[in-house]
């Protein structure tokens, strides 16, 4: 009787072995798993903001050929990059319902003159159009990166009897501000 409880005793431990055994087993390929889960999405962040700055950077350069801002042949032959400032301006009280077209991630849209070269910054209104140099088309105000792009913004201009009215192109950047996703 006394050899079958030892070797019942010897079974027992047998058997809570393999189950510890299995327990450590099965902890270390979870813990193994967590690791290269970490590891793997340990770049998402990185990879996100690349891809925002990618989108915008295609905005911006989608932006000046756009139908709503580009001069299109109004300024003799097709021109790329150019943004057209009258239509600009008629676009600009518009922008609250354009603001999906532009993309959610979208905080600033302006476009500011850059040659000739102005002292002080004045921001473009249906009053003080065309002595100006900043539009701002889409302003949230939230401060984010930018991306940005030079273009050919053109206008008619009065130029009196001599010459009448005639195109006026001057140097711009379009600047597009995007927040980054947290």
């Amino acid at each position: 009787m006394i050899n079958l409880i030892t070797i019942d005793k010897k079974g027992q431990m047998k058997i809570q072995q393999m189950a510890f055994m299995l327990m450590a087993v099965t902890l270390f390929f979870l813990l193994v798993g967590m690791f290269v889960l970490v590891w793997s999405f340990s770049g998402l962040k990185e990879s996100a903001t690349a891809l925002e700055e990618k989108n915008t950077m295609l905005l911006v350069t989608k932006l000046a050929n756009s139908p709503e801002f580009s001069c299109g042949n109004a300024f003799g032959t097709g021109k790329i990059n150019c943004i057209d400032a009258d239509k600009t301006m008629a676009l600009k009280d518009m922008s609250d319902e354009y603001s999906g077209f532009w993309g959610k991630d979208i905080s600033n849209i302006e476009i500011r003159k850059i040659y000739p070269i102005d002292e002080e910054e004045i921001v473009c209104s249906v009053g003080n159009y065309p002595d100006c140099n900043v539009i701002k088309m889409y302003d949230k105000e939230i401060a984010g990166n930018y991306i940005w792009n030079f273009v050919s913004l053109c206008r008619k201009a009065d130029y009196g009897e001599e010459r009448g009215i005639d195109d006026k192109c001057e140097i711009a950047k379009v600047l597009v501000g995007y927040t980054q996703t947290e």
